[in-house]
């Protein structure tokens, strides 16, 4: 996931990172603690304050979850749903985990020297840009797989009613109101789904909002 720096932070320890106001952050884990994210910045690691950045929140990212988690989620979807995880194996890496139609595909996201991203030969400077690339062009060597966004598998109507006030435990979450009205932007997670409301975009647990049928 990636943030965008909101003010300039300079470190104080050595396992801290240093940035300026507008720098372009790739966060690579939120979990371990909850004021401090590990980022990574013009290929430097470390800890950052969470409250000088803004996370820049996708549908596609499942943060830690197992590869079998994975599966269960891809099961009998279309043909290019995909998301991306952490790593089971290597904590600050990150697998893709793709629908071939018929099964659920796995591929490991590596990291040459430079810190650039890259599946096969093809290099990128972020997550977001290696995933913009396979929209457009076949994750499969074997077949044409293109990358498709949750939003595009979403079957529920385009918009819900809060039902109750939600306030967010983590900044990727989105904070409303009862009788706030909400974009509905994801709803193929049955545990979470992703929204737009007065401006803002982030999760919410899906009992908290009723369908408003649009037909």
């Amino acid at each position: 996931m990636e943030a965008v720096a909101l003010y300039t932070f300079r470190a104080t320890e050595g396992d801290e990172l240093s940035f300026n106001k507008g720098d372009v952050l790739k966060i690579t884990n939120m979990e371990d603690d909850p004021n401090w994210y590990t980022a990574e910045l013009h290929n430097r690691k470390g800890f950052v304050p969470k409250n000088y950045i803004n996370l820049r929140p996708h549908a596609w990212f499942a943060g830690r979850i197992s590869r079998s988690v994975a599966e269960s989620r891809l099961r009998q979807r279309e043909c290019g749903a995909f998301l991306v995880r952490e790593s089971e194996s290597a904590p600050g890496e990150f697998s893709m985990s793709v629908s071939y139609g018929d099964h659920v595909q796995h591929f490991k996201v590596l990291q040459d020297r430079g810190g650039q991203y890259y599946v096969w030969d093809e290099l990128f400077p972020s997550l977001n840009e290696l995933v913009e690339f396979y929209h457009c062009n076949s994750i499969a060597r074997e077949r044409t797989v293109l990358l498709r966004d949750p939003e595009q598998f979403a079957r529920r109507p385009h918009h819900g009613h809060a039902l109750f006030d939600f306030t967010p435990q983590h900044p990727t979450q989105l904070h409303f109101l009862r009788g706030d009205v909400i974009e509905l932007l994801d709803t193929s997670d049955p545990l979470r789904w992703r929204g737009r409301c007065h401006g803002h975009v982030g999760f919410f647990p899906p009992e908290y909002v009723q369908n408003m049928r649009t037909d």
